[in-house]
């Protein structure tokens, strides 16, 4: 956990032990729900209350340390993988999730025909289809997992 340590020294943020084992966590565990993160930080620590883990969640969002994903049709998901231009490919059947990254490189990678103003800068791509097991499975008969 001392990395994770040292990720939150440079943020600015003060390193506590459920700050420490979320980063921990989703260091090996990336596209987790609050859920998954709860049960993997509780195996960590004794006790961790689902405030302290939003708030966690929410203060190392904010520094930068890890990114929310919100996927249409999925409960919130974060990784440590933040601040760089990649995306996510998603599987329709199971809803495993796995980095992409981008084609173009620079962010943002796509520029809208009318940014009404806005300066943009990132765009969200997100591929769906079937992963390697659920495809597998539709092809067999047995549809998506």
């Amino acid at each position: 956990m001392s990395d994770a340590a040292g990720m939150l020294r440079a943020a600015g943020l003060r390193v506590t032990a459920p700050r420490r084992a979320v980063l921990t966590w989703l260091a090996e565990h990336p596209h987790s729900t609050v859920d998954a993160i709860g049960t993997g930080v509780r195996t960590l620590l004794d006790s961790v209350s689902t405030q302290a883990l939003y708030d966690v969640l929410g203060a190392c969002t904010e520094a930068g340390l890890i990114r929310r994903i919100e996927l249409p049709g999925h409960p919130a998901r974060f990784e440590r993988r933040a601040g760089d231009n990649h995306h996510h490919v998603v599987c329709r059947g199971c809803g495993r999730t796995e980095d992409v990254d981008c084609a173009v490189g620079a962010a943002p990678c796509l520029t809208p025909e009318a940014a009404h103003g806005f300066a943009v800068d990132e765009a969200e791509v997100v591929y769906w289809g079937l992963c390697p097991g659920c495809a597998a499975n539709h092809h067999e008969g047995r549809g998506p997992q």
